[in-house]
């Protein structure tokens, strides 16, 4: 019996070590820790992980070239630009999406339409939640500044074929990468490149 309730100490005291050794640290960035590379008081670039050198002289490159440039607003355009264009694709908007995307993914866009359209199948989504976007990278070359921004998304498709109709709850993580031509008049961005992310 003695050993038995000895035994149960020791286990009850490991169990409490444990606990005090998880919840006594200060997990993640504490409100007081600022960014690498970012002083209290200035504005970060809103991501989910602690900025990296590498984005901040990005983000830093483009705005000598472009001062207004601001990572907050910019993530903002590209969620609503996200949102714009997958719905544009779902109902087959060419006029929507021709402005919105480079001549080569618009080609791809294209031919997926066409054969969506070959098989008589239509098709809408929704956004069951806002999509998340957060900045990846960002890069000045030339004249050319591109921004690759990772976007997790909860989508409901609805298709309607001749088999019947059928709705489609899924999960997205991708990495979009947007262009702009910093002599270019046109402020827009436009989409060059679709991949497959981590979630």
């Amino acid at each position: 019996m003695f050993i038995q309730i000895l035994v149960l100490a020791v286990i009850a005291a490991v169990v409490l070590y444990q606990l005090y050794a998880t919840l006594g640290r200060r997990v993640g960035r504490q409100p007081e820790d600022a960014p690498v590379g970012v002083q209290p008081g200035k504005t970060a670039v809103p991501t989910a992980e602690p900025v990296v050198a590498a984005r901040l002289e990005g983000v830093a490159a483009l705005r000598a070239r472009q001062p207004d440039f601001d990572p907050g607003r910019f993530l903002n355009g590209a969620r609503g630009a996200y949102e714009m264009i997958v719905k544009a694709f779902a109902t087959g908007d060419r006029e929507t999406l021709k402005p919105l995307l480079a001549d080569d993914v618009m080609a791809n866009f294209e031919a997926a339409i066409v054969a969506r359209e070959a098989e008589g199948r239509t098709e809408t989504v929704e956004f069951m939640t806002p999509p998340r976007v957060d900045l990846e990278d960002v890069a000045v070359d030339g004249d050319n500044a591109r921004a690759v921004v990772r976007i997790l998304a909860e989508v409901r498709a609805r298709s309607t074929s001749a088999e019947g109709d059928a709705v489609d709850d899924r999960r997205t993580a991708e990495l979009w990468t947007f262009e702009r031509n910093l002599k270019s008049s046109n402020p827009n961005w436009a989409l060059v490149h679709v991949a497959a992310a981590e979630a």
